[in-house]
């Protein structure tokens, strides 16, 4: 399934973040805005490095929306311009989210993994879902640093799936640092939008600095791949699948 489906929801630096809830929402320094970036006091270089931490709690702020401001709302609230959500075929969230009213309750998530471009123009945070009737499933985002300083990071894709069993929940989250290219680079993020035939539909993107991509998939039946690859000891290397069954 998809967003649909949460309805009712380097050489590869490795750190493990614990305690974002409340470090990376409520503890940095300077201003905070509404996706956790905070620039003052910091140089641009930093501001264009990756932070997990500010990726991280992008996601939670938007989870947290979705209880206080409704799913739906929250969803397009968070969402980049050009969002693509599946429904199972890819659609442009913001004109889907527009005319969906909020459930009761909201789909209740939380980030297990993040992997992240070494500039931090593009992550993407992986963990699980719980739907109010009990079922549970697993979610990947797409987050894009918005060039804004206000708007901090937006989802630009968001897909998953139903699972039979939950996820277990990690100790800390475990976050994934592109290696970086030398000199550094600073270019835009490229998003291929959707391009569909007979056969299906497929599009991505990729980091500004080449470090992070990701691509989907999608046949007629609604079955689907998304795959993300990142920078590791000078190549690209496949660090996540996720293959949905047609539905």
């Amino acid at each position: 399934m998809s967003v649909a489906a949460r309805q009712l929801r380097s050489g590869v630096g490795v750190l493990l973040v614990a305690g974002l809830a409340a470090g990376a929402a409520h503890g940095q320094q300077g201003t905070q805005n509404f996706a956790g970036e905070t620039r003052e006091g910091g140089r641009e270089e930093d501001f264009r490095r990756a932070s997990p931490s500010r990726i991280v709690a992008a996601e939670l702020a938007f989870a947290r929306a979705a209880q206080e401001l409704g799913q739906w709302t929250a969803f397009a609230e968070y969402a980049a311009r050009d969002a693509v959500m599946f429904v199972p075929e890819p659609v442009r969230a913001q004109d889907w989210l527009r005319k969906r009213a909020n459930p009761p309750q909201a789909v209740r998530w939380q980030p297990h993994q993040v992997w992240a471009s070494c500039d931090g123009s593009l992550a993407v945070t992986r963990g699980a879902w719980q739907r109010p009737d009990g079922s549970v499933g697993y979610f990947t985002t797409v987050w894009q640093r918005q060039e804004k300083e206000k708007d901090g990071y937006r989802w630009v894709l968001d897909q998953g799936d139903a699972l039979a069993a939950p996820l277990a929940a990690p100790e800390m989250i475990e976050a994934k640092v592109a290696e970086c290219p030398r000199p550094m680079q600073h270019d835009a993020v490229i998003l291929d939008p959707p391009a569909c035939t007979a056969q299906g539909c497929s599009g991505g993107g990729r980091s500004g600095d080449d470090t992070l991509e990701f691509r989907y998939e999608t046949r007629p039946d609604g079955a689907r791949a998304f795959r993300v690859s990142m920078m590791v000891d000078g190549r690209m290397e496949e660090v996540l699948l996720s293959e949905v069954a047609a539905g």
